[in-house]
């Protein structure tokens, strides 16, 4: 398996021409053909016996902490070390191959140890974002029970709650500082610093994401000990980090961008990987660690280019600077020209999900060819097309439809294993020899590919995918919401704002008190970035004849509509209005 990893990094070093190009088409149909072994640690086999035993000095992890500027450099022997005694400290207590390891930590070395030692470990690593609530821990817990649970002192307090409330205890709590009841990560460094590898099989669950879904709770997405390690092969390339470059990627761990780009693209090739622990977004200090650690490749989502391209970039050094990446949605082309003006690379459009890998994209040969608002062509692991809306595959250019992945002449390594406990879901969604993704695009005679948008009713807000269903079902505790539906709602800044159309009940009348309460009580039970931005109350909602609401129409409204007062006195209310709920204030 060496051997595929020093292709890959071969290809990343050649130059970015129609050769790279063609190199890497052979590689992937190389690799879609071939047989792979039945068990596989990327952890052993590329970690430790490529990157470790051949340049085991070289620095592996800068971490900053951007407001105080505190710096933490690791090489690949000193991560590896550090893995291999929280194995050890595991082992000791019971604690080994197929249990599961929470993470709910902040942009923290311990995130890259923890996410290695499971991975060598095989361990199922469950990361979790520290914006949860307890609410949403407590459907975590109880849909996949904690064996470990590492999370910073913030957050410990968070789980704590959970576990109180569900009687699920954690049988092991690693605490990222200290805190009563827990015990401190640092007492890991206690353990010696060799570790036997579990001999893991390929197709075992190594990862486990929750994902946002349409009509219920989120679901699970499996991932195995290949499909995220070996299929990344994918995003890597598409990405073309090589050994030399200092890569960022502005991400939290608690999602699947961060495994994507903070940590399997720079350490399958034996790059440094960086990390900026921040609190607020502040793209002034953003910038400066960008300059000070001299990034060579930088992948952020479209909120941050839209942000940086707004600050004055003459005072920031990007020199260093030879790729720029994008993902989420199509940037708009100022920013990509504006972008380009001051740092001489242009911003490189890429998409993917949570049960994939870098699937469609704009790889480093496509530079000077790419075509504003297109996310570029289908990558050589993934054979992509389009479906109708009666599955038949679409052929003609400019039609839009279903994004699949064709699955009858090869299953693409990325692609997930299963929503773990959720037959109901696999079936919806692997149909004929297609895996629907539930997005919707089109292409044109070209061969470049244009997003659409979802073809389900997931939103879409800055780097977040958000469920209606959570939101509505979060609303409808309240004593004054008699029903409400949840869409995504068009902004400039954040591609879609969660927007609320809410009936009351017939004693409430609808006012700004009351959507402030709502808006405070949504709060209490979601994380922020799934809270209402817009609430409108209406006396109806669009629904078909069995009683389903219309979300297409509800959509559509939106689109139409930027306030709408209707004749009874109904009125919409928009979070940014009440200073109340954020000295922020802001979208």
């Amino acid at each position: 398996m060496k051997e595929l990893y020093r292709e890959v990094i071969q290809i990343n070093q050649m130059e970015d021409n129609s050769d790279k190009e063609e190199k890497a088409r052979i590689f992937f149909e190389k690799l879609n053909a071939m047989t792979l072994p039945s068990k596989f640690n990327w952890a052993k086999e590329i970690f430790e016996d490529l990157h470790v035993k051949e340049t085991p000095d070289k620095t592996a992890l800068i971490w900053n902490d951007i407001q105080t500027l505190e710096t933490k450099t690791y090489s690949y022997a000193q991560i590896l070390q550090r893995a291999n005694q929280l194995i050890n400290f595991l082992a000791n207590r019971g604690i080994g191959h197929k249990n599961n390891y929470y993470m709910m930590s902040p942009i923290l070395p311990e995130t890259w140890f923890a996410s290695l030692g499971c991975i060598k470990a095989g361990m199922v690593a469950v990361p979790t974002a520290t914006t949860m609530t307890p609410r949403e821990l407590e459907f975590r817990f109880e849909t996949y029970r904690p064996d470990v649970v590492m999370a910073d002192e913030a957050s410990a307090d968070l789980v704590d709650q959970a576990a109180q409330e569900t009687g699920i205890q954690p049988k092991i709590k690693l605490v990222l500082g200290k805190k009563e009841g827990w015990i401190s990560f640092e007492e890991i460094q206690k353990e010696s610093i060799e570790a036997q590898a579990a001999e893991t099989e390929a197709d075992e669950t190594l990862f486990c994401f929750f994902t946002s879904g349409t009509t219920g709770l989120p679901k699970r997405v499996g991932h195995t000990a290949v499909s995220y390690p070996l299929g990344h092969l994918s995003t890597t390339v598409m990405i073309g980090v090589k050994p030399e470059d200092i890569h960022h990627n502005l991400s939290a761990p608690g999602w699947a961008k961060w495994a994507w780009s903070s940590f399997f693209v720079p350490f399958n090739v034996g790059a440094t990987a960086t990390g900026f622990q921040f609190s607020v977004l502040d793209g002034e200090q953003y910038l400066d660690a960008i300059s000070l650690n001299r990034v060579t490749t930088f992948c952020g989502p479209p909120t941050a280019w839209r942000m940086f391209v707004n600050m004055n970039l003459d005072s920031f050094d990007l020199s260093n600077l030879r790729q720029s990446i994008s993902a989420g949605e199509p940037l708009n082309p100022e920013v990509i020209t504006r972008w380009k003006k001051y740092t001489g690379t242009e911003i490189r459009d890429f998409y993917g999900q949570t049960e994939s890998t870098a699937m469609i994209g704009n790889p480093p040969w496509m530079a000077g060819k790419m075509r504003s608002g297109s996310f570029g062509m289908p990558s050589f692991m993934y054979d992509v097309a389009l479906a109708d809306d009666e599955g038949n595959e679409i052929t003609k250019p400019d039609q839009v439809g279903h994004i699949v992945v064709k699955l009858d002449n090869w299953r693409p390594i990325g692609l997930f294993s299963e929503y773990i406990g959720n037959p109901e879901k696999m079936s919806s969604v692997f149909v004929d020899n297609f895996y629907y993704t539930g997005d919707r695009a089109s292409f044109d005679a070209d061969g470049y590919w244009w997003f659409v948008g979802r073809a389900d009713d997931v939103i879409k807000s800055s780097d977040y995918r958000i469920g209606p269903f959570e939101v509505e079902s979060a609303l409808v505790e309240h004593p004054c919401v008699a029903e409400a539906a949840v869409v995504g709602a068009p902004d400039p800044n954040r591609y879609q704002l969660v927007k609320a159309y809410v009936i009351l009940n017939p004693s409430y009348q609808a006012n700004r008190e009351l959507a402030l309460e709502l808006f405070k009580h949504t709060m209490n039970i979601l994380a922020k970035f799934k809270i209402p931005r817009i609430i409108e109350f209406v006396t109806e909602v669009p629904k078909t004849i069995s009683g389903k609401i219309r979300r297409i129409e509800l959509r559509e409204m939106s689109v139409e509509q930027n306030e709408i007062d209707s004749t009874d006195g109904m009125k919409e209310y928009c979070y940014w209005d009440f200073p109340e709920l954020s000295s922020k204030n802001k979208k």
